[in-house]
């Protein structure tokens, strides 16, 4: 547990509180799964990917998403040398451990997709050649909830293949004002590598290692299917709601989740608060919404929360 307090002291020397939004990108690092994270700009989410990128000693790169990209652009492609007279192989941007894909729903479909087959497959193939992607390889995408011109919006068996969806808010006052005299300052430590890929390994062992009850098993797969079947929950107001409940792959990544966070808190099993601490994070983009609940400003969080009041904990 100590290589995790010190993977969060290094990041805590350039960004100041936004704890959740760390937690949740060691909690998908840990489990191998990846992060869409939703704010407006200026809550460090860019500067918070490159300082854990730094305290892991991991290869971290940056893609700008824009209505233009190509998906070579992000890959890599083959192209001509003169001088040899032959076609060699440039790699993109994806090449690396941590990418940041910055507003991800700037990028057209095609861009879209070609960034999530290699977070499924962990591999790229670029003319006649497949490439492998070297270990851990995580992709955080940031997509901007205020500009919804020239957008292209997630499809939903897109969003389904990020781990978490995670919602960043503003810094507190105080935090906001630590922020300020530090950058007016110059203030900012530098960055020190304090893990290894190994101990990166050892850590994912390790919280396969922790307990999960029976019970809380069954728990957390009530949660997912209170949000399909809201009916037999005495959860009838929650119907005209719903239109698609939340897909397999929660539950998939619910179990991986929660054992993280168990251990991320010291702990070697897993409790119902430590579910329902990262169940809006895991569910909130796996939720397909109707028309009347658009239309009445419902969200799935509100949604989420009603179940997590509802189902009985055990």
């Amino acid at each position: 547990m100590s290589k995790l307090t010190d993977i969060k002291k290094e990041v805590s020397k350039v960004v100041v509180g936004q704890e959740k939004m760390i937690d949740s990108l060691l909690i998908a690092l840990l489990c191998e799964g990846h992060i869409l994270i939703e704010g407006v700009p200026g809550l460090a989410k860019t500067t918070t990917v490159n300082a854990l990128a730094k305290s892991l000693g991991l290869g971290f790169k940056r893609a700008q998403f824009t209505p233009d990209l190509l998906p070579s652009d992000i890959l890599g492609a083959e192209i001509y040398d003169p001088q040899n007279n032959a076609f060699k192989i440039k790699k993109g941007p994806i090449f690396t451990n941590l990418l940041l894909a910055d507003e991800i729903n700037r990028a057209p479909a095609k861009v879209q997709s070609a960034l999530l087959e290699v977070m499924q497959e962990k591999q790229v193939t670029l003319g006649d050649e497949t490439f492998k992607l070297e270990p851990p390889f995580f992709v955080m995408a940031t997509q901007n909830p205020v500009e919804q011109e020239g957008v292209y919006q997630l499809p939903e068996a897109q969003l389904d293949r990020f781990m978490l969806k995670l919602v960043v808010d503003y810094n507190s006052k105080d935090e906001e004002l630590e922020i300020a005299r530090r950058i007016s300052s110059g203030n900012f430590e530098d960055i020190e590598a304090v893990v290894s890929k190994d101990d990166i390994d050892e850590l994912k062992k390790q919280i396969k290692d922790v307990h999960v009850d029976a019970e809380v098993e069954e728990y957390m797969i009530e949660l997912v299917n209170a949000t399909r079947n809201p009916n037999e929950y005495g959860l009838e107001e929650l119907t005209d709601f719903i239109q698609f409940g939340a897909s397999p792959r929660v539950s998939i990544d619910m179990f991986k989740a929660v054992k993280a966070m168990a251990f991320m808190r010291e702990k070697d099993f897993v409790t119902p608060v430590d579910v329902a601490y990262i169940a809006k994070e895991l569910m909130r983009h796996r939720i397909v919404l109707t028309y009347e609940a658009e239309a009445e400003g419902i969200t799935t969080d509100e949604i989420i929360q009603k179940v997590l009041e509802t189902v009985k904990i055990p």
